[in-house]
This record gives C-alpha cells, sequence and structure tokens, in this order.
C-alpha cells in the first residue's frame, strides 16, 4: 500500500514527486479495492490458465534448451529489485548476445518465443508476481535495474505503485521492438527516445489513477492483444 510521504525512500522524497504522492494519498481507498482486485483475479486466473500454462512448458522445453521461465531482475514499487517470471521466448544466454531490450526480428527470439510474444502469452507467469504483490494488473511496466538507474527525478513517481502487466504506456509501444529495429544502440535508443514518450502517459496514468480508468486499460489490453485496438 501507498507509504506515508515520511517513510519513502529517500531517493524519493523529492520535491518532483510529492504532488504524485498527495493525488495518490487522496485514493487510498481505491488503492485498497486495486490490491484485493489483484489477488482475487491472480488467483483465479491461475486456476483457470494452470493446464494451458503446463502445455505452454512443454512446448518451450521442446523448442529450446534453457529453463521454463525468463527471471531477470527488475525494479518494483519504492525502488525494491524482484526476479520477474515470463516465459522464456528467447535462446537460454539471449543477455550475453545483445540488448536488454528487444528489437524487430531478434535472431535470439525461439520458434515458439515468437508465437508467445505475438499474443502476449509470454506474460502469462506474472500471475505470481501479481500474488506475491511485487506487481499489479495494471501499472507501469517493470523496467530492468539499468534503467531506473538512469531515470529523471520525476520518474519516480512511477514507483509508488507496484509495476505493472499492462498500462496505457505498453497498449500505445505494443510495437516497440520494431521501433528500435535498425538502431545502432538499441539500449542508447530506448534510454533516450522511447522510453521518455513511455513515461509521459506513466507519469499521467499516476495523476488520474481510478479503479475505472485501470478497468479501461485491461480491456483496451485485450482489444490490442486480438488486434483490435
Amino acid at each position: 500500500m501507498l507509504k506515508k510521504w515520511d517513510d519513502l525512500p529517500g531517493f524519493m522524497r523529492i520535491p518532483e514527486l510529492r504532488p504524485y504522492w498527495e493525488s495518490l494519498n487522496r485514493k487510498r481507498a481505491q488503492l485498497v479495492l486495486k490490491r484485493l482486485f489483484d489477488l482475487i483475479m491472480a488467483l483465479l486466473l491461475l486456476v483457470l490458465l494452470a493446464i494451458p500454462m503446463a502445455v505452454i512448458a512443454v512446448l518451450i522445453k521442446s523448442d529450446s534448451e534453457g529453463p521454463v521461465f525468463y527471471r531477470q531482475e527488475r525494479v518494483t514499487s519504492y525502488g525494491r529489485h524482484f526476479r520477474i517470471h515470463k516465459f522464456r521466448t528467447m535462446v537460454s544466454n539471449a543477455e550475453k548476445l545483445g540488448a536488454a531490450v528487444t528489437v524487430g526480428n531478434d535472431s535470439r527470439i525461439t520458434k515458439i518465443g515468437k508465437k508467445l510474444r505475438g499474443c502476449r502469452l509470454d506474460e502469462l507467469p506474472q500471475l505470481f508476481d501479481v500474488l506475491s504483490g511485487d506487481m499489479s494488473f495494471v501499472g507501469t511496466r517493470p523496467e530492468a535495474v539499468k534503467y531506473v538507474e538512469a531515470y529523471r527525478p520525476e520518474y519516480y513517481a512511477t514507483l509508488l505503485m507496484p509495476a505493472g502487466i499492462t498500462s496505457e504506456a505498453s497498449i500505445l509501444y505494443k510495437d516497440e521492438a520494431a521501433l528500435l529495429e535498425g538502431a545502432e544502440d538499441p539500449d542508447k535508443a530506448y534510454l533516450e527516445k522511447v522510453l521518455p514518450r513511455k513515461m509521459e502517459y506513466n507519469l499521467q496514468s499516476i495523476r488520474s489513477f481510478s479503479i475505472l480508468r485501470e478497468a479501461r486499460t485491461m480491456f483496451r489490453t485485450v482489444l490490442a492483444v486480438l488486434g483490435k485496438e
């Protein structure tokens, strides 16, 4: 839940974050409802999707060598580090072969991985992260540690809430890999061009947070996955 201002980590008690914190502080009841929804829905979906997720795990193992899950360190609320759960869609040593971000037609993506990414099925295991409280259904996508270390002060406002499986920014930039294709330095291009644009939407979502807006974002996510957004 939202911490008191004086209990925030030192790097977050800065003037740039105060307006965002005050806005969320007035909506504590909605934040409680948000967490209750996350818990109930994550439990329900894990039960309903247990068999499909088991099938996907078998397909991943039969397609390429390596673990079923991809467990990269990411950053969530208040700067806490956690290891995200995702179905592995790349070769097992992908991080040693290229950038932390994925570009279009990335040679590191496996055959099964390409199909999973197309339908965003690789993100189903993040239900475990929602259940643990490291993530929420809606919120700023969790960034890799090195990108958070390059944040501008205002960007830290996104750490007032748990990272999310989906967001307005992730819908609008669902073809992010294609945008980075051809970049000489994908990491630099992401930090200088893509991240600032995504953060505009992420920060706006914090300022205007409400349960109804989050429900709308989840509905738009479904439409985007179906190719109708």
